[in-house]
């Protein structure tokens, strides 16, 4: 596996993988606005971060993407996960760009597992997303020792 830069041309396949783990993990979000999340990652977000791809075979196994020392997405597609893609983009992000905090949906308990495996810890906590919909987000930060 090969971790690269993202560029433009791959935001379509990013996006599909982006699509393959939110049906997987995030089942409490309406289609409606599932939709709406994927046109804004598409045309808002993807161009306005770092966006790392993980590279396999010359297929997108998953993606991350930062502002600053913020993840802003880590997303492994359907048939990766569990497989150590996310791991390695997330220790590539802490060593190699590196962030310190992550929002994760308090909804998504595999994600918030997996963030605090990896030495994440909950500093603090919004009723809702950024987007203003009731879906509560844990605010994380990571231990200083585990740089």
């Amino acid at each position: 596996m090969k971790i690269l830069p993202a560029i433009p041309s791959q935001y379509h396949e990013i996006i599909d993988v982006w699509e393959s783990s939110v049906r997987a993990t995030h089942d409490f979000l309406p289609e409606k606005i599932l939709q709406q999340l994927k046109v804004a990652i598409l045309e808002q977000y993807l161009p306005h971060l770092t966006v790392y791809v993980a590279l396999n075979n010359n297929r997108i196994d998953g993606f991350l993407g930062v502002d600053g020392n913020k993840l802003e997405m880590l997303f492994i597609s359907q048939a990766n996960r569990g497989k150590g893609t996310g791991k390695q983009l997330l220790n590539f992000a802490i060593k190699e760009l590196g962030i310190t905090e992550v929002d994760v949906n308090e909804q998504n308990p595999q994600a918030v597992g997996f963030y605090q495996y990896m030495g994440f810890k909950q500093f603090a906590r919004s009723e809702k997303d950024g987007e203003g919909n009731p879906f509560p987000i844990l605010h994380l930060r990571l231990n200083p020792s585990i740089k």
